[in-house]
């Protein structure tokens, strides 16, 4: 057995990482925050205490904080701590939300949990890594399943979907839902591999088997795939050149 393996295990990097911790009161403003979590939110120079969490996210991950909030208050019994994946610069991190109460049941606060997760879906070493004007490349693809973060091999998605703040990574297996948004993964993915096609696709040119052209649009079909990708008129010529098709050829 390569001795490798153990640290290679999504446990054994989840064991090994910190844990950032933050409590909030029940106007979502800090009460505390560890070490761990003052040093990887992007806090800069500004005093965390007293100000709303949503404060210290990049803008475009605030909904997502939010949505992931407002679960806490679900009337079901014991309702499972919400997850969420979200990027901040240079790293990928799972948050876990859940809601404090009194004796009497009474909501006082909120605990947020996170893992910087960045080395279980880039395969690098946190320790290895120096900060670089592009993202790190992802070779696998955090999903959410039943509570589950579930890891996608990027080789075996074919393509993935836009839905608001959040995708759909398709694979042979079907569609899993995905917190990053299509352009954190256009970054982040192999851009010799995938090709933004259209604002709300993504395409595996590995999969790309016809350009299908029908009264003036023009589509993607996949292999494996039944249904047509849409392409942007201005992402045609793009995906012609990393096809190797003039467009003249195309038009016929």
């Amino acid at each position: 057995m390569d001795p490798r393996t153990p640290a290679r295990s999504p446990l054994y990097l989840l064991e090994r990482s910190d844990v950032g911790v933050v409590q909030l009161d029940r106007e979502l403003k800090v009460v505390a925050m560890n070490t761990f979590a003052r040093r990887v939110l992007p806090v800069d120079d500004k005093q965390p205490f007293e100000k709303m969490v949503l404060s210290f996210h990049p803008e475009r991950s605030q909904p997502k904080v939010k949505f992931l909030l407002d679960q806490t208050e679900c009337p079901v019994a014991n309702p499972p701590p919400m997850a969420m994946i979200i990027n901040i610069p240079e790293r990928v991190l799972l948050i876990k939300v859940t809601k404090l109460s009194d004796n009497q049941d009474t909501t006082v606060g909120y605990t947020l949990i996170f893992y910087d997760i960045t080395e279980m879906v880039t395969g690098e070493p946190v320790a290895s890594r120096t900060p670089q004007p592009a993202k790190r490349q992802l070779l696998k693809i955090p999903t959410v399943s039943q509570n589950r973060t579930v890891l996608v091999n990027a080789a075996e998605v074919r393509h993935i979907r836009a839905e608001g703040h959040y995708s759909w990574v398709s694979t042979a297996e079907g569609a899993s839902f995905c917190n990053l948004n299509i352009s954190d993964l256009a970054e982040r993915l192999d851009g010799e591999t995938f090709l933004r096609i259209h604002r709300s696709y993504l395409a595996n040119l590995e999969f790309a088997e016809q350009i299908v052209r029908d009264e003036g649009k023009v589509a993607l079909k996949l292999r494996g795939e039944s249904a047509l990708l849409p392409v942007a008129r201005s992402s045609l010529p793009r995906l012609l050149e990393r096809l190797g098709i003039a467009e003249a050829d195309a038009a016929r």
